[in-house]
């Protein structure tokens, strides 16, 4: 017998793979990462573009979860500002002169599309057109 080990056939890997490999993923994963695990899939099948591949001054149709939603004046005008997270990256919607929008708060998922901009290095979509998912696909 030989002391060299012999090489791993192309393709494999030393950790085990498929269903048993999903369970145990799935298990020593946080809640965190689960829910981020869901919503890059529900981007993904909405045919949406990730908040993480958004430029700046692009069109973007893009899909999440609010997670915060506040009033924070801009320039002395009501803004509605919420947090739309996809799994990927976090992007802010404004709505310039509202203070408030029936079915916009935290947790609410919802299709937002319009033009980005970059503000203080973040992503922004100031009074985008937007579309609230139903409550029953939550």
């Amino acid at each position: 017998m030989s002391a060299v080990p012999r090489p791993e056939k192309s393709g494999r890997t030393s950790r085990p793979s498929g269903r048993f490999r999903r369970i145990l993923d799935r298990l020593s994963s946080s809640q965190e990462d689960l829910e981020s695990e869901e919503l890059r899939e529900d981007t993904q099948a909405s045919g949406c573009t990730r908040i993480s591949e958004c430029s700046d001054r692009q069109i973007v149709k893009v899909t999440g979860t609010l997670r915060t939603v506040t009033l924070r004046p801009r320039a002395g005008v009501p803004a509605l500002e919420a947090e739309l997270f996809d799994g990927t990256a976090p992007l802010d919607v404004v709505w310039l002169g509202r203070r408030s929008i029936v079915g916009i708060e935290p947790g609410r998922k919802l299709i937002a599309s319009g033009r980005v901009a970059m503000s203080h290095g973040r992503r922004v979509l100031f009074n985008p057109k937007y579309e609230l998912r139903p409550l029953g696909k939550e």
